[in-house]
């Protein structure tokens, strides 16, 4: 059974960083395409980050987060991590992992099979 769970999440303050953390079992993370989303309240979830499968260097990240935000991904350890800087409180909300779809990299919640259960961030100033 493929699946993924999300840690790392928690409060901070303005300007503060966590380092989200989503495992994958089931299957080889490394594979596919894996992604960030996040929802906050009365919001619709969005695309925050997403790395490609091995072999492929693509990296994408939406506007709001670059610069601050980091995706990486362990093959050994079969994890994916989101590292994110200097958080405001736009960046609060709960944040999810996903994978097992395709190859490429995409901010598209459709491109994507496996989802981990979510993990919550909020920044308070």
């Amino acid at each position: 059974q493929s699946q993924l769970v999300e840690s790392g999440g928690g409060r901070v303050h303005t300007g503060g960083s966590l380092r989200l953390s989503c495992a994958a079992s089931g299957f080889s993370i490394d594979h596919y395409a894996a992604g960030w989303f996040r929802q906050a309240p009365g919001n619709k979830r969005e695309g925050v980050a997403c790395i490609g499968s091995s072999g492929s260097s693509m990296v994408y990240y939406r506007d709001s987060v670059t610069g601050r935000f980091t995706i990486s991904r362990d093959n050994a350890k079969n994890v994916m991590y989101l590292q994110m800087n200097n958080l405001t409180s736009e960046d609060t909300g709960i944040y999810y992992c996903a994978s097992g779809g395709f190859r490429t990299c995409a901010l598209q919640e459709h491109e994507y099979g496996v989802w981990g259960q979510g993990t919550q961030v909020t920044v308070s100033s």
